[in-house]
């Protein structure tokens, strides 16, 4: 029998992601300057204030003030009316020191250049289970509500950035929601529904503001999201979609002002938009050594090769580790009964653990994790995204700094020819 599954997303001013752009911002910065740094920041924004939080062990100084106050004017809170904005807001700083104890297991001194040496010293920064997922509906390997309902919330903050004349009353914060049927082999069949809340500029009357919002989201937004899909989806963009757009009716006051924003509070958004399952762990805030972060993007990487190379439909992979141990307490697959070779899911893992490194260090450099490459992560999920080259300038006492990285690493198919090679596809 057909089934519905239901996905969300929120933009970037959304209050728990401007806590998260903060966060990440300052990850960057330090791995700028100093790429060896260890930092767990947390960042809470309310009203008219932004309170950083958080512990780091570093060799450079950063202007946290300016580089919060900079995130804040990007997303687009620069005005005294959203009672939150970027020039004016009180900002707190309560970061500290790393805890030696919690460092003695994940930073051991190591004077060697060889990889097998610092793979083996560099423990896991905490314990815990991490997870990948990955699903062939799509053409970037991730779930399709979700993928929706991101580039719903994409469409609309490039309107508000660059064609603002199209839908002038936009104001930061907003959200999503998609919900679609899907047939018993799960394979999507149509949109059911599609929820879209934003925060707008006064209108003169409820009634016009609900009536011309509503109508714009059908007639300017929904169009442009259909045609940047792949033609074999747009069939399921029918006029049986049931819409509800700011359901509630205004929605002026919104961003920090109208809700408490964490670091940390949007993980499903930033992942799967609910399929395969998630540890518990955000991503935001924490510098590579937290396999947290590390690992749940080494586990997409693997999930996302296995999908490419033919090997599955879709798949679920799990690691966890134990605070300063290198090597994981286990590997964990889950084709879902699409694997394409005749073996166990159990076999499929050992075969996997073979061509992946999973070790902390590993992660690490195989990935590119200590450049400062998390800014982009932070908003519109951190999975699905596009792998590129960018030059990125930091600046730091007076001085800028200017560094070529790469991102979304994790998003690579540079392993899909060891799979195919391995499992003999």
């Amino acid at each position: 029998m057909p089934y519905l599954f239901t996905s969300e997303s929120v933009s970037e001013g959304h209050p728990d992601k401007v806590a998260d752009q903060i966060s990440d911002a300052l990850i960057d910065n330090f791995l700028a300057f100093d790429p060896s740094s260890k930092v767990a920041c947390e960042t809470l924004v309310t009203t008219g204030q932004v309170v950083l939080a958080g512990e780091i062990k570093t060799d450079t100084y950063l202007d946290v003030q300016k580089i919060t106050r900079d995130v804040i004017r990007r997303i687009g809170y620069t005005k005294s009316e959203y009672m939150f904005e970027a020039n004016s807001c009180g900002i707190f700083s309560a970061l500290h020191d790393q805890s030696a104890d919690i460092n003695q297991g994940v930073d051991r001194a190591v004077d060697s250049d060889d990889f097998e040496t610092r793979a083996n010293a560099q423990g896991a920064g905490d314990q815990g289970m991490m997870f990948g997922y990955a699903t062939n509906e799509t053409d970037n390997y991730m779930p399709l509500p979700l993928d929706l309902a991101h580039a719903i919330l994409r469409e609309m903050s490039y309107i508000r950035n660059n064609e603002s004349h199209l839908m002038p009353y936009l104001r930061p914060d907003a959200k999503s929601q998609v919900t679609i049927e899907y047939s018993d082999d799960h394979q999507p069949i149509r949109i059911d529904t599609i929820v879209v809340s934003t925060q707008h500029d006064e209108f003169a009357d409820d009634e016009t503001m609900l009536a011309k919002i509503k109508s714009d989201v059908i007639n300017i937004v929904i169009p442009r999201v259909k045609s940047a899909q792949k033609p074999e989806l747009h069939s399921l963009f029918t006029d049986d979609i049931t819409y509800y757009i700011n359901p509630t009716g205004k929605f002026v006051i919104g961003g920090p002002h109208g809700d408490t924003g964490l670091t940390g509070r949007k993980i499903i958004v930033d992942t799967y938009g609910g399929k395969g399952a998630h540890g518990g762990g955000a991503f935001s805030g924490k510098d590579p050594s937290k396999v947290d972060r590390s690992a749940a993007y080494a586990t997409r990487h693997i999930a996302k090769n296995m999908v490419a190379a033919g090997l599955c439909d879709q798949v679920l992979v799990q690691v966890s580790y134990a605070i300063g141990v290198a090597k994981p307490c286990g590997l964990y697959v889950n084709t879902y009964g699409s694997a394409k070779v005749d073996m166990t899911d159990g076999e499929i893992a050992n075969k996997i653990e073979e061509l992946f490194d999973m070790r902390p260090y590993a992660i690490e450099q195989r990935l590119k994790l200590r450049n400062p490459i998390y800014s982009e992560t932070a908003a519109y999920g951190h999975m699905g995204r596009r792998n590129e080259i960018v030059k990125k300038v930091f600046g730091s006492n007076g001085s800028a700094k200017e560094i070529e990285v790469e991102l979304f690493t994790w998003e690579k198919l540079d392993y899909v020819d060891k799979i195919k090679d391995a499992f003999g596809l």
